[in-house]
C-alpha cells in the first residue's frame, strides 16, 4: 500500500495536533489532579482545536497506573480518580481524527525528576532506531512482536503491551470516511471499530501471532515497565513495498516529535 503525499501530510497534521495536546496538559498538570480530570481536559483541548470526534477518547495514567499494575478487565484502563503525586511517572494517550485522518499517540514523563524514566525512555529511543529495520527486514509481524518483546525482557523490562487487548505493539491507521458520525462509544469510537472490523481485525493489529502484508501505516507504541512505573511512545510508522524488487521500505512518518527532540543535543 503506498499512502499518497497529501495523506501523510494529512495524518501528520493531526498528529501533530495530538502531541500538541498532549504537551500542553503537561505544562498545566498539578499534583492532585486525578486521572478522569486530565483526561477529561485532553478531550477539550482537542475539542476547542476544531476535534469533533475521536479515535478513542484520552486516557492518562499514574504512578504504577502506568504500568498497567493489578489491571485485570477492560474497565481497569479507564481514566480513574487517581490522583496525581509529584513523585509519579504520567503516561498521556489520545487519538482525535480531524477530516477523517486519525492520529494515536503516547507520551510518558514526569512532573519531579525520574531517572528510572529517563533511562527507560532512552531505551525506547532505541527501540525506535531499530523498529522500522525490522519491518524492512524479512522478519514477519509476529516475529517483529517477538523480538521487541526478547529484547525488553533482557534489558530488565516487562512488557506492559502484552497487557493490551490482544497483545498489540501497534496497529494499523487509515483515513476514516465515518469521521462526520459522532463517537458515540466509550471510550473507542464507532469509527475504531468499524476500521479494525472491515479490515479484517487481526490483519490490522501488530500481536505476538500476527501474520499477513506489512505494508500500511502503523500506529507503533512500545510499553515497557520498570520497579514501579511504565513508559511508552506512540507515533505512525509509514511502510512501503519497495518500487523495485521485494521487501519493504520503512520509516517514522514525523520527526517532529516530542520524545525525539527531548533527546536531542541543546
Amino acid at each position: 500500500m503506498k499512502h499518497k503525499t497529501d495523506d501523510l501530510e494529512a495524518f501528520t497534521k493531526t498528529q501533530r495536533l495530538a502531541y500538541q495536546c498532549v504537551l500542553e496538559i503537561k505544562r498545566e498538570i498539578q499534583p492532585g489532579w486525578t486521572e478522569k480530570q486530565t483526561a477529561r481536559l485532553m478531550d477539550v483541548y482537542l475539542q476547542d482545536h476544531g476535534v469533533r470526534t475521536f479515535f478513542h477518547r484520552s486516557f492518562a495514567w499514574f504512578g504504577d497506573r502506568s504500568r498497567f499494575q493489578g489491571f485485570k478487565n477492560y474497565f481497569d484502563f479507564m481514566p480513574s480518580n487517581r490522583r496525581l503525586e509529584p513523585t509519579d511517572v504520567i503516561i498521556l494517550d489520545t487519538a482525535p481524527i480531524v477530516e477523517g485522518y486519525p492520529g494515536d499517540v503516547g507520551y510518558a514523563y514526569s512532573v519531579e525528576p525520574h531517572e528510572g524514566l529517563q533511562l527507560a525512555k532512552r531505551r525506547l529511543l532505541d527501540f525506535r532506531k531499530k523498529i522500522p529495520s525490522l519491518f524492512s527486514s524479512e522478519r514477519s509481524l509476529a516475529e517483529i512482536w517477538q523480538e521487541i518483546d526478547r529484547e525488553l525482557q533482557a534489558l530488565g523490562y516487562d512488557n506492559i503491551h502484552s497487557m493490551y487487548p490482544f497483545s498489540v505493539l501497534g496497529h494499523q491507521m487509515h483515513r476514516i470516511p465515518l469521521s462526520k458520525l459522532p463517537g458515540l462509544t466509550i471510550p473507542f469510537s464507532l469509527h475504531s471499530y468499524w476500521m479494525f472490523l472491515s479490515r479484517g481485525l487481526f490483519k490490522e493489529l501488530l500481536g505476538p501471532k500476527t501474520r499477513g502484508d506489512k505494508a500500511g501505516l502503523w500506529a507503533i507504541e512500545p510499553h515497557i515497565g520498570g520497579a514501579g512505573f511504565g513508559a511508552k511512545f506512540e507515533e505512525i510508522l509509514v511502510v512501503r513495498k519497495k518500487t523495485s524488487g521485494e521487501g519493504y521500505e520503512a520509516f517514522w512518518m514525523d520527526d517532529e516529535v516530542p520524545h525525539l527532540k527531548e533527546a536531542a543535543p541543546a
